[in-house]
């Protein structure tokens, strides 16, 4: 990836798929509105870990080798859209913030690292990110530093997410506007889901 203009293309590609709307960015923005954003750091430290090595795995042959067993991308996106449907309804029906002192993130730095591997906006970005940009010669070594400019980019990409949950904190105390953020959270994983199950269900 020594070429200047797709070495470019490729962190501009970062910067959209990582700081848009999906279930990564929508964990955060939670856990910044309950927890406050340094709290949410081990969160955000983990889904950007968890997509470098996601695509650094996938890059470096894991992704043919899971190619070849039969059904397994249709099990993934099963598996990866029922567990999202899970966390949006807990997301939905939590109610009002209630902070307390010894809250914690809804997942801690090893939860974002494993909610990679069933993220499927996390395979979307990872496989096309490796089939897009990065080329064949030299392609262990460019799988790798693609991996670190992912990680690299997703750590203020989604963090700020974390800062913008903090922002709505106070507000989320109250019934009225609570209720109004987590079915809008519970929404976003839901539409950032749905193409991969029907996808899965064709």
């Amino acid at each position: 990836m020594t070429d200047t203009s797709v070495l470019l293309s490729f962190l501009l590609f970062c910067v959209v798929m990582t700081g848009t709307p999906g279930p990564n960015n929508a964990m955060v923005l939670l856990a910044g509105a309950r927890v406050g954003v340094w709290r949410a750091m081990p969160l955000v430290a983990g889904i950007s870990v968890g997509v470098g090595l996601l695509l650094a795995a996938l890059g470096l042959g894991l992704g043919t080798l899971l190619s070849a067993i039969p059904g397994f991308d249709v099990a993934l996106r099963v598996v990866g859209a029922a567990y999202i449907l899970w966390l949006a309804w807990k997301i939905a029906s939590s109610g009002p913030l209630q902070v307390r002192d010894d809250d914690t993130a809804p997942m801690g730095f090893f939860g974002g690292v494993a909610f990679q591997w069933v993220n499927p906006k996390a395979w979307a970005v990872t496989i096309s990110g490796v089939a897009t940009y990065v080329p064949a010669e030299h392609h262990a070594q460019n799988v790798l530093l693609a991996a670190v400019i992912l990680l690299l980019v997703s750590v203020p990409c989604v963090g700020i997410w974390a800062v913008g949950g903090a922002t709505f904190r106070r507000l989320l105390m109250h019934p009225r506007y609570a209720l109004l953020f987590n079915l809008s959270m519970a929404l976003v994983l839901l539409v950032a889901t749905l193409p991969a199950l029907v996808q899965s269900i064709r």
